[in-house]
């Protein structure tokens, strides 16, 4: 869900050297362009591609099984103890929203982890560079939008961003997680961490409550 400013906000990934088409392997260009949708596709060519170039080959559906097998996590009383709060908590990236907004790490401890879990898949995928990692929804889906990997068409492996009442700002997103596949009904099926049971579920939801998609650059 949507976390607070406060302390969940968390700095964009640094260091990324934006790069022009003839620097990007063939097959690595072919896999950008078959998995951003034409939308997109029109702008520069994302500066993570260069990033991708040299990570683990990874399939949108093998990060998909990283993220269904934790259905079924659950969050304590107080709404964290998970796994991913621990991890994000030991994280550099917890050091950075500390030393930019305040607060505390051990803020997180208890925080909204939906996001934390999409950065912990990808983490565990090999693929953070080019999915990014965050605990606030709202910066995660702007730093998607700067390195030209925001649309709105639902993909396998999109990271999908709502917002409960429809909106289509991303001031105003309320929670994440990964799209499964378009049901082709106006529904999409998604895996989620920190669903209104608390748990990591699959869920199916209205694309009326989407705010838009990022698409993590898949190197297989």
């Amino acid at each position: 869900m949507r976390a607070p400013k406060t302390y969940l906000r968390a700095a964009l990934v640094t260091g990324i050297l934006a790069v022009s088409s003839a620097a990007v392997p063939a097959t690595m260009a072919a896999a950008h362009a078959e998995t951003l949708p034409a939308s997109a596709q029109a702008a520069s060519v994302s500066p993570l591609m260069k990033q991708a170039a040299s990570l683990p080959k990874v399939s949108p559906q093998k990060l998909l099984t990283i993220a269904q097998s934790q259905v079924g996590v659950s969050e304590n009383a107080n709404g964290g103890g998970t796994k991913f709060h621990e991890w994000y908590m030991k994280s550099e990236r917890a050091k950075e929203t500390v030393a930019r907004d305040g607060g505390s790490v051990n803020a997180y401890a208890n925080a909204p982890w939906c996001d934390m879990f999409v950065s912990w898949v990808g983490e565990q995928a090999g693929l953070r560079p080019v999915l990014g990692w965050d605990a606030y929804t709202v910066q995660h889906a702007k730093w998607f939008q700067d390195n030209h990997r925001w649309g709105n068409t639902p993909q396998p492996g999109a990271v999908v961003f709502f917002d409960w009442h429809g909106g289509k700002d991303i001031s105003g997103i309320d929670h994440v997680g990964f799209v499964i596949k378009d049901n082709g009904d106006g529904t999409i099926k998604t895996v989620e961490g920190n669903t209104g049971n608390g748990k990591v579920e699959i869920r199916t939801r209205p694309m009326t409550q989407v705010t838009g998609f990022g698409y993590p650059v898949y190197t297989a």
